[in-house]
């Protein structure tokens, strides 16, 4: 499925025009034509790496904006100076694990490092990497590098201590992939207060210790980049830090777990159970052994709360979500749900209301028609409303080791830009500056409107549907659409949906818990909540 409205990289970002360091820029004084003319000793030196004539010295109506007062020329050439020197050195990185994302990272790093190299400014090496088991990682180091055709020429040094690494001064880049919430927030921070960049794809650990990170990483004048922490490939965190940063953004909704869609475009398709639906998912890689965090809506969580901080100027804050997974989905509701029109999705769904800001993870029917509704297979894609723009869809692949390493990799070259431009420019962890986060709250499930679909095994007699009716009307909820199935012979009970309109969470509860109560009710009512996603 094609993206609608992919966002891509804005072409107004802080730093890229007027960047002597990427030649072809605006206000490159290495690339103007012209005669040579008499400049400060910085620009001499600047002419000089670039071997080129120097250019004129710009015309004092372009005053330097950021420092009112300084001469246009100084601030010109002061970072055409730094720009070109900088360019002589290549990045240093060292990579904290060398597993699934560790070694993508190092494969397109060296793939394509030539085009990486031109995009960034400067090369980018990796020099360090530390394993718990250095001798495994050497050994997937030679493989890589026979995959690839040649090593990519980086002396790099294979070590275990993983603090020596963020203690290391040559380095400008540390790359944590190791995982978990405990001594990757030790190595993180350490490395920031070490004055190192950080690149990571720990959503956990950004969910969990983010308010922490950033501040620490803000205070010490360096960058936390985290694009591959959220959906994989697909450039969500750049569409919502920047491409959007026009817009008042309404909701988001995702398909930002692989392994959930994977198992439901099973039980769909192939009409098994959950348990049979997982087991081949484990089978062909797309589950871990232990799967808690993804089937539970765990890993979701993680994600849609820093889309949510992202999205309204909000602190980082998983630990307020709604979290349901999707263990209790039985087989019949799948079907059930396609008959009315509609397909179940476990979605990340964070929106903004007068009253507040929901953000919770769930099972939820979405009609067939919507793009969401259409993600099959361990797929992700993510729906933005906004005001200017309207909807725009983000759509690929959410895990993997390239998918996710091309992330990884861009993070790596949006910092090496930082050191050919002004690192006082920098886009805000969170898109928001650090002093204007809102203090907006998070909502109470119990205060959230949805729709939902109601399932019941309810008596085959005459007035059972007008009980369960008066119920809901005495709840406020009214009705939209019903279907039930006939009894089978002997046995004497039925299934009853039923789809409700727009209603309070606890409206909801209050209603559910009365018609279980039904003595002509014999099962448990189970409830999925709809989003029409418009």
């Amino acid at each position: 499925m094609r993206p609608a409205g992919r966002v891509g990289r804005p072409a107004g970002r802080a730093g890229n025009a007027g960047n002597a360091g990427n030649a072809g820029n605006a206000g490159n004084a290495g690339n103007a034509a012209g005669p040579s003319r008499s400049v400060t000793p910085a620009g001499r030196a600047a002419a000089t790496l670039a071997g080129r004539p120097a250019a004129p010295a710009p015309r004092d109506s372009f005053a330097d904006i950021r420092h009112p007062g300084r001469p246009a020329t100084d601030f010109h050439l002061r970072f055409n100076y730094l720009a070109l020197t900088h360019r002589m050195d290549a990045i240093k990185v060292g990579l904290l694990g060398f597993g699934t994302v560790g070694g993508g990272t190092y494969t397109v790093l060296a793939r394509n490092q030539e085009e990486i190299s031109r995009r960034a400014g400067r090369g980018i090496a990796i020099t360090r990497i530390a394993v718990r088991n250095p001798a495994r990682a050497a050994t997937r180091k030679a493989e890589l590098d026979g995959a690839l055709g040649a090593a990519p020429g980086w002396d790099v040094r294979i070590g275990e201590d993983l603090r020596e690494l963020v203690d290391d001064p040559s380095l400008d880049i540390v790359v944590e992939t190791i995982g978990g919430t405990t001594v990757a927030r030790d190595l993180v921070l350490r490395a920031i207060g070490n004055g190192k960049h950080v690149v990571t794809a720990n959503k956990a650990l950004l969910a969990v210790h983010g308010t922490e990170i950033f501040q620490a990483a803000s205070e010490r004048g360096v960058m936390v980049a985290f694009e591959a922490a959220v959906a994989g490939g697909i450039p969500i965190i750049k569409a919502l830090r920047e491409g959007l940063s026009a817009n008042r953004i309404n909701w988001i909704a995702g398909i930002i777990n692989g392994t959930t869609n994977y198992i439901l475009s099973e039980m769909r398709d192939r009409g098994v159970d959950f348990a049979s639906a997982l087991a081949d998912a484990q089978r062909l890689g797309y589950a871990e052994a232990d799967p808690t965090f993804d089937i539970d809506g765990v890993d979701a969580a993680h994600k849609v709360a820093l889309m949510s901080a992202l999205a309204f100027g909000v602190p980082v804050q998983f630990e307020r979500a709604h979290v349901e997974g999707i263990r209790h989905l039985e087989a019949v509701d799948i079907r059930y749900a396609e008959e009315l029109g509609y397909r179940i999705k476990l979605l990340g769904l964070t929106r903004r209301t007068p009253a507040g800001i929901e953000l919770r993870v769930h099972p939820t029917l979405v009609p067939a028609a919507r793009l969401l509704a259409n993600v099959e297979g361990a797929m992700n894609a993510v729906a933005v409303s906004a005001d200017a723009v309207g909807m725009t869809v983000y759509y690929g692949k959410g895990a993997g080791a390239e998918p996710t390493a091309s992330a990884v990799v861009a993070d790596l070259v949006d910092v090496t830009r930082l050191h050919t431009a002004d690192p006082e420019q920098r886009v805000p962890h969170l898109a928001f500056q650090a002093d204007r986060l809102s203090d907006t709250p998070i909502l109470p499930i119990g205060d959230v409107r949805s729709s939902y679909y109601l399932r019941m095994r309810v008596a085959d007699e005459t007035g059972v549907l007008a009980h369960i009716t008066r119920l809901l009307a005495d709840a406020d909820i009214s009705i939209d659409a019903l279907l039930q199935k006939a009894s089978r012979e002997g046995e004497g009970a039925t299934d009853l949906i039923l789809l409700t309109h727009l209603t309070r969470e606890a409206a909801a509860d209050q209603a559910i818990a009365a018609i279980e109560a039904l003595p002509t009710v014999v099962s448990k009512v189970t409830r999925l909540r709809m989003e029409s996603l418009d």
